[in-house]
C-alpha cells in the first residue's frame, strides 16, 4: 500500500479550537461528570455498582448530557448506555483525562515492575499510586495539533505516522507497524530523541480521526479494518475522535465507520475510545462561551476500569461541566429536527466552499485530496517547489506567510484561523514536515467579508441541495481573491 511520506513531526504548534480548552475552577463550573462501565466506576458524585451510571449530585446536569451522548452512539450503531460515558468542557480535556487514565490501568498492573522507574507518581482522586507514561502515543501525521499537546503534557512519548495516500486520519497500517516495533526496539520512555528510558509496558495508544477536519477526508472502511487490525497486533488502545463524522459534504456517497462498529463483537471490542467534542465553532454551534465534550468507553471489564479512572482524573483536575454548556451540548446530541436541520445546512454550505477551495488549489497546480467532510482543504504545493524557490519559499512556514499576506484583510479573524486571521495554517503546525510545502486552507476563507461581531449562528440559515455557493453575498469576490493569490503564488515569477 503506498502511503504519502510527510517526513518527521516538526515545527511549533498554534493555538486549539475554540472549545477545546479546558476550564478548571471555572465560576459557575461544579462537580465533575464521572463515568460508570459495565464493572462500575466512580467520580466525584458517587460511586456507582455494576452497570449503574453516576448519580448527579452537582445539579449541573451531566446526567442528562450522558443520557444524550448514550442515545447519539445508539444511532450510529454503537449502542451505549449512560454508564459508559463520561463528559467534561471539551475533547480535549477529555483526551488528557482517557490518556492519564490508560498510563494509571496499565501502571497498576504492572505496578511491580515499574515502581521507581516513573518520573513523579500521578495520585488519583481515590489516592491510587499509579505510574504515568506506560507505552507510546502513536498519531498520523498530519493530525489535530491538540493530539500531542495532550500527550505530551503527560510525558508520553509521542511518535507520528504518516497517513496513507487514500485519505488523513490515520496512519498507514504498515507504517504504523513499523514504527510501533522501532519505537520499541529503541526503548524510549520519553520524547523522541531522549536518551536513557525504554518503554514502560507493552501497551501504547493510538489517536485516530476517521473524519479528519485537517485533511477534509474520510477513511474507508477497508482501510480502517487494516489499520484496526494492526493496532490489536500491537496491544495499542485506539482513542477515535469523531467529532467531525457528522459533516460529510456528500452523505449518501460517503461511510464513515467508526473503529468501535468495526471491532464490535471482536476479541478487541475492548480496545477503542470514542470521543466527540462541542463547541461554538464545531458541526453543531454551541452558544458562545459553552464547550463539551464526551467519552464512550467499551461495555467491557478494561472499557469500565479505563472509564473509572477517566473520572477520577477528571475529578482531580476539578473538571466539570457549567449549567449553561451541560443544557447546550444535552441538547445538541439529542438531535431535534431544528438541530439537523442547522447542522445539515452548514455541512452543505462548508461542503461548497470545500469544493470550490479544492477546484482553486489543483487548477493552481497543488496536490490536494478531494474533499469529504469538515471544513479544510490539505493543499500539497512539493511538485512546484522550484517556482516557489525563486520566490524565496523553501518550507511551510514560508509558504504560510506568503499565503497570509496575500489574503490579509480578507476578512475579521475567527477562531481556528491561522496568523492574521486568514484561515491559513502551514502543514508544520499539524506536526507535519516543516519543510514540506504544505498547508491547511479553511472553508471560511470564502465566506467573504463579515463584521467583527460575525458568530456560526450568522451563516446562511438555509442552503439547500445544488444551491449555487456565488449567489450568496461576498463568496464570489472572496474566490476571486483566492484565486488571484494562488495563480500568483505559483505563475514561476520570483517578484
Amino acid at each position: 500500500m503506498g502511503r504519502i511520506d510527510h517526513g518527521p513531526a516538526g515545527g511549533s504548534e498554534g493555538g486549539q479550537r475554540a472549545g477545546d480548552a479546558a476550564p478548571t475552577g471555572t465560576s459557575g463550573t461544579t462537580g465533575t461528570a464521572g463515568t460508570a462501565g459495565a464493572a462500575g466506576a466512580s467520580g466525584t458524585a458517587g460511586t456507582a455498582g455494576a452497570g449503574g451510571a453516576v448519580a448527579d449530585d452537582t445539579g449541573t446536569g451531566t446526567d442528562t448530557v450522558r443520557s444524550a451522548a448514550a442515545g447519539y452512539w445508539e444511532r450510529r450503531g454503537m449502542p451505549t448506555v449512560p454508564g459508559q460515558v463520561a463528559v467534561a468542557p471539551g475533547s480535549s480535556l477529555l483526551l488528557l483525562a482517557v490518556l492519564a487514565a490508560q498510563a494509571a490501568q496499565s501502571g497498576e498492573d504492572e505496578e511491580d515492575e515499574q515502581a521507581g522507574e516513573a518520573g513523579g507518581a500521578l495520585r488519583t482522586a481515590a489516592g491510587r499510586r499509579t505510574v504515568p507514561g506506560p507505552g507510546a502515543v502513536f498519531l498520523p501525521r498530519p493530525c489535530s495539533r491538540r493530539y500531542a499537546r495532550q500527550a505530551r503534557l503527560l510525558g508520553r512519548a509521542v511518535h507520528t505516522v504518516p497517513v496513507p495516500v487514500e485519505c488523513g486520519g490515520v496512519p498507514d497500517p504498515f507504517a504504523l507497524l513499523e514504527a510501533v516495533r522501532r519505537a520499541r526496539t529503541r526503548g524510549t520512555a520519553g520524547r523522541p530523541g531522549e536518551p536513557g528510558g525504554r518503554e514502560q509496558g507493552p501497551s501504547g495508544v493510538l489517536v485516530l480521526s476517521v473524519a479528519d477536519d485537517v485533511t477534509g477526508t474520510t477513511v474507508p472502511p477497508e482501510l480502517l479494518h487494516e489499520v484496526c487490525e494492526a493496532a490489536a497486533e500491537e496491544g495499542l488502545l485506539l482513542v477515535s475522535d469523531e467529532t467531525w463524522r457528522d459533516t460529510s459534504h456528500r452523505p449518501h456517497d460517503t461511510v464513515v465507520v467508526s473503529p468501535a462498529e468495526m471491532l464490535h463483537g471482536s476479541a478487541h471490542a475492548d480496545a477503542v475510545v470514542v470521543l466527540t467534542g462541542l463547541n461554538p465553532a464545531g458541526p453543531v454551534p454551541l452558544p458562545p462561551g459553552a464547550a463539551a465534550g464526551a467519552a464512550r468507553f467499551p461495555a467491557t471489564g478494561r472499557g469500565a476500569r479505563i472509564g473509572a479512572r477517566t473520572g477520577e482524573v477528571l475529578a482531580a483536575l476539578g473538571a466539570g461541566l457549567s449549567r449553561a454548556s451541560a443544557a447546550a451540548a444535552a441538547a445538541a446530541l439529542a438531535e431535534s429536527a431544528e438541530v439537523r436541520e442547522r447542522r445539515d445546512a452548514a455541512t452543505r454550505l462548508h461542503g461548497a466552499r470545500a469544493d470550490a477551495l479544492h477546484r482553486a488549489v489543483t487548477a493552481a497546480g497543488a496536490v490536494c485530496r478531494p474533499p469529504h467532510v469538515g471544513r479544510g482543504v490539505y493543499a500539497d504545493f512539493e511538485q512546484l517547489r522550484s517556482r516557489l524557490a525563486a520566490r524565496g519559499i523553501r518550507d511551510a512556514p514560508a509558504l504560510e506567510a506568503e499565503l497570509v499576506r496575500g489574503l490579509a484583510g480578507h476578512r475579521p479573524p475567527r477562531a481556528g484561523d491561522g496568523p492574521g486571521g486568514t484561515g491559513v495554517l502551514g502543514g508544520h503546525r499539524f506536526g507535519d514536515d516543516p519543510h514540506a510545502l504544505r498547508v491547511r486552507l479553511a472553508t471560511d476563507l470564502l465566506a467573504g467579508a463579515r463584521g467583527p461581531g460575525h458568530t456560526p449562528e450568522m451563516e446562511p440559515a438555509a442552503f439547500p441541495e445544488g444551491a449555487d455557493l456565488l449567489e450568496l453575498p461576498g463568496a464570489a469576490q472572496a474566490l476571486t481573491q483566492v484565486q488571484s493569490v494562488l495563480a500568483d503564488l505559483t505563475d514561476g515569477s520570483s517578484h
